[in-house]
């Protein structure tokens, strides 16, 4: 915990203090801030105080008095109910506008943990609360240079098992085979971990209207097989197997035939002009300076597929931070609130999976290839080589062997 960076944060924000608050580490977002031992039984409630100015303060229960020790800060013990608010009313003296793990209305349900109960209580002592979210998203969802690197070097390993499925789907067409995505996903299972990736789920292998469901994920008893004219969709994510990494998350599209049908190119060039149009939204706001939220990032992206007339099968929103511990660590981008920065990764998602006709979907932010010619390297690419399949530039969305 960066004490001096977070209270020179919250004067910026003008704001007195930042309360965390936990009972049974319900709170993961203090217990990774704080770094809170949450192995350890923890049955009572316990508050830390970091103000703007001076030292921070704990309030802890007798039970439970090392809860707090390895952080900074005067130690004040509580029994009884009745001491328990009067030592968070002695710990807030003074402070009349302080930030909490709570979200009007909701907004960010990543974020609303504080009950209703403790917010009543710590509003009773006169102080005014409100969303820790951008705090949140500043001093955990932002990515140092190491960050950075291993989401971009798991980048390259997944990239390489993108065309390495590829390439197979296309090896065992051409041999007349029909191959289930669960088969597929399996191939990409050994590849992931051939190449020293962890990962909690997934990834997707989904064939025509399955690629219409955001969640879907094959099983045994639900696995399709692919045939000539099918759409499949690739969904991978995973990081380094190694502490602290950060995930990297891609989508790709995939047909199987001599060529891309009318229908599912309009559909794909929809969402594309979409994607394009979110990133233009970001590129010339940041640049400018000015502040960005993410539901602003969802209204852009969302009004080019309305304006397409595919709202009614836009079912999902359009993105979602990464973190180290899971692809979708905070909110996804079609809430108000916390605005994206540029030291923070922010995926334009394959989220909008939009139904051509309820029969297939097409992800938001994938590309398309055509599969049958397709061949593949099956190499792994030099880290610093030119990959045009990460080229933000790069325009053409069908590569065709």
């Amino acid at each position: 915990m960066d004490l001096s960076a977070i209270q020179s944060a919250l004067r910026d924000a003008q704001l007195d203090g930042w309360l965390f608050y936990d009972f049974h580490n319900r709170d993961a977002i203090a217990a990774r801030l704080l770094k809170m031992d949450t192995s350890r039984f923890a049955s009572r409630r316990w508050f830390y105080y970091l103000p703007a100015r001076g030292e921070p303060r704990k309030l802890v229960h007798k039970i439970e008095p090392w809860r707090c020790d390895h952080l900074p800060g005067d130690r004040q013990i509580y029994l009884s109910w009745r001491e328990l608010q009067q030592g968070l009313e002695t710990m807030l003296a003074g402070a009349k506008k302080i930030a909490m793990q709570v979200s009007p209305l909701n907004a960010i349900p990543y974020v609303s943990i504080v009950d209703a109960g403790t917010a009543d209580l710590v509003r009773g002592f006169g102080i005014e609360l409100v969303s820790s979210a951008d705090l949140v998203a500043r001093f955990e969802a932002r990515l140092s240079a190491a960050d950075w690197e291993s989401h971009q070097e798991a980048g390259r390993l997944l990239q390489a098992v993108k065309d390495e499925t590829f390439a197979e789907i296309g090896r065992r067409i051409r041999a007349k085979e029909e191959p289930g995505e669960f088969e597929i996903q399996a191939f990409m299972h050994d590849r992931m971990r051939e190449g020293g990736l962890t990962w909690e789920d997934g990834p997707i292998v989904a064939v025509n209207e399955h690629a219409a469901d955001p969640h879907y994920e094959p099983a045994a008893d639900v696995s399709v097989a692919m045939r000539e004219g099918d759409l499949v969709l690739i969904d991978l994510w995973a990081r380094l197997d190694r502490t602290g990494s950060i995930y990297y998350d891609i989508t790709w599209m995939g047909f199987i035939g001599d060529e891309v049908p009318a229908r599912f190119e309009n559909v794909f060039q929809v969402a594309r002009r979409g994607r394009d149009g979110a990133l233009e939204f970001l590129r010339t706001r940041l640049s400018a300076g000015e502040t960005v939220r993410g539901c602003d990032v969802d209204d852009v992206c969302r009004g080019v597929i309305v304006e397409a007339g595919y709202g009614d099968y836009f079912t999902h929103r359009t993105g979602h931070s990464i973190g180290a511990r899971q692809r979708r660590q905070h909110r996804q981008s079609g809430d108000p609130g916390r605005t994206p920065d540029r030291a923070r990764e922010l995926l334009l998602d394959r989220a909008r999976y939009l139904h051509a006709g309820k029969k297939d979907g097409i992800p938001h932010r994938g590309r398309c290839l055509h599969l049958r010619g397709f061949q593949g390297s099956g190499q792994r690419r030099d880290p610093g080589e030119h990959h045009p399949h990460t080229d933000p530039s790069a325009v053409n969305p069908f590569l065709r062997g």
